[in-house]
């Protein structure tokens, strides 16, 4: 495993580096470490990000991995990433396209029509629109082929009667993509069937949900006779699971990326801050002991998406180490938090970002990292599939395996 730029990635690099410099101010290492659980979604941060894209799309840094034909560059995923290495140490805007980009644009090129490609991609990589992902259902939990939203035939169209539930950005997108049911009387992962939806369109409304945080990025979407074309349809008719396992793949490769080294080390600065017996928290032994376990996890982490960027970097497709990273790294940072506040004692109660330290993100934070626990995949699921995909175990027993989604058991029956 080499950790160091070739001299192709070093050049690449550079140049990335430039453009960044030319655009945005450097980011404050001082700074208080930012929340990814906060209110940021507003007009101006929208509008903000919205130019910021344009600006990269305009100058040949915009969705490098896409052809060109799309709108991106034609470049490796390990260009990709060096860019986003680099532009995480500048002031930049809020990213509101990691799912039309990471997920959604992928699944188009996959398994959309050349028209569907030819009319949404380019638009969707200079990002004066934005897009959503329609999948969790409130009846469904963790078990998306459980959806119940319906498309039904009308014409040469369907029309969408249900509800979507935790649906990031949908207040503010204009395009969706969403899983339906076509089919009541095939097995459930069977009569799936996947739409591009016109977010603006009569019938769609979309409800920001207000987090325990003070956020309210996520959302409950209701569809009350939506109105498709088959035009807009995604994939075949009941090849709805096939289509959704693609942008669950590449939602897992892009959660799995990350490692947990930034929060670590605000976690340290925050020790430095705070007191214990007069003195700095971090010499304390019992603290340091616990630092010591974080640093030590992070790493793993880091190494473990360095396995990954070696796999993209040989082109090679990542395996299961999406699913250990986030089966790690999502509970890591509910205890980081967890901690965080610990060390401020009674001010870690505080969530007023004048008087608690480092603006009060730690706390915000703690609130907001259960979701991330169930984003992307919850703690069981991503178990299950490494249970039984990396280890070969047993799958879990199923009541509703091979038999009509309209006789699957629910409620007191099903157990």
């Amino acid at each position: 495993m080499n950790f160091d730029d070739t001299p192709q990635e070093a050049e690449f690099r550079a140049r990335a580096r430039a453009f960044l410099e030319q655009h945005m101010e450097p980011l404050d290492p001082k700074a208080p470490p930012g929340s990814v659980f906060g209110e940021r979604e507003d007009e101006s941060a929208i509008r903000s990000a919205k130019e910021w894209q344009a600006t990269k799309f305009d100058n040949g840094w915009a969705v490098l991995t896409w052809p060109k034909e799309f709108g991106g560059q034609g470049l490796g995923r390990m260009e990709n990433v060096i860019f986003n290495q680099e532009q995480s140490k500048f002031q930049t805007p809020a990213d509101i396209y990691g799912i039309g980009h990471g997920m959604l644009g992928p699944t188009l090129m996959t398994h959309g029509s050349q028209e569907q490609k030819q009319h949404y991609l380019r638009e969707m990589a200079r990002g004066q629109v934005v897009w959503c992902q329609l999948f969790s259902e409130p009846a469904a939990g963790s078990d998306l082929a459980g959806l119940r939203t319906s498309a039904v035939r009308d014409g040469d169209g369907w029309v969408i009667n249900g509800q979507k539930i935790w649906s990031t950005g949908a207040h503010f997108s204009d395009w969706g993509m969403i899983v339906t049911r076509t089919d009541p009387d095939a097995p459930k992962h069977d009569g799936l069937t996947y739409f591009i939806v016109d977010m603006h369109a009569p019938g769609v409304e979309a409800r920001p949900i207000r987090q325990i945080n003070g956020g309210s990025g996520f959302n409950e979407v209701f569809f009350n006779d939506v109105k498709v074309s088959d035009a807009q349809r995604v994939g075949g008719v009941g090849e709805g699971w096939k289509v959704s396992i693609t942008t669950l793949m590449n939602e897992r490769v892009s959660i799995g990326a990350g490692g947990g080294a930034g929060r670590t080390r605000d976690l340290f600065r925050l020790a430095q801050q705070c007191r214990r017996r007069g003195r700095p928290a971090i010499e304390d032994p019992s603290v340091r002991e616990r630092l010591a376990d974080f640093f030590i996890t992070s790493k793993g982490l880091q190494y473990t998406s360095y396995r990954i960027l070696s796999a993209v970097s040989r082109g090679a497709t990542p395996g299961p180490e999406g699913s250990i990273s986030k089966a790690i790294g999502a509970p890591m940072a509910q205890r980081l938090a967890a901690f965080a506040m610990e060390l401020q004692g009674a001010m870690g109660g505080v969530m007023d970002g004048d008087l608690a330290l480092q603006d009060a993100t730690w706390q915000q934070n703690y609130l907001g990292a259960p979701g991330l626990r169930i984003a992307g995949g919850t703690d069981e699921v991503l178990k299950n599939i490494i249970a039984e995909r990396v280890l070969g175990l047993p799958g879990e027993a199923r009541q509703d395996k091979g038999i009509p989604f309209r006789e699957v058991p629910t409620g007191p029956a099903a157990k």
